[in-house]
């Protein structure tokens, strides 16, 4: 079994930061790839940033520059680090982690999103 959460959201005034988390626990080894969503209401969900199993990052033209990606040394956690935050980043930021379980097995999951939400 693997379970994947978010945590981190809340509330940041413009131009403020704030550090979302993905944990990936269970039946896992290692977190291989991720990839951050988010979804704002009325909109379709998109890719905001994604780190491959090298580490490689790739982020939406609207977050580039602001918004970056790590991992723990674990490597069971990734953080989002949105800084210079701006009201169209108000959305749910959901993380979908591809895993290594401990059997050797590669999985996706999602989970259950954290909700961002940016004051003017």
């Amino acid at each position: 079994q693997v379970q994947v959460v978010e945590s981190g959201g809340g509330l940041v005034q413009a131009g403020g930061s704030l550090r979302l988390s993905c944990t990936a626990s269970g039946s896992v080894a290692k977190i291989s790839a991720v990839g951050w969503y988010r979804q704002a209401p009325g909109k379709e969900r998109e890719l905001v940033a994604g780190m491959l199993a090298g580490n490689d990052t790739t982020f939406a033209d609207s977050v580039k520059g602001r918004f970056t990606l790590s991992r723990d040394n674990t490597q069971k956690t990734v953080y989002l680090q949105m800084s210079s935050v701006k009201p169209e980043d108000t959305a749910v930021y959901y993380c979908n982690a591809f895993v290594m379980t401990t059997t050797r097995e590669f999985m996706g999951s999602w989970g259950p999103g954290t909700l961002v939400t940016v004051s003017s």
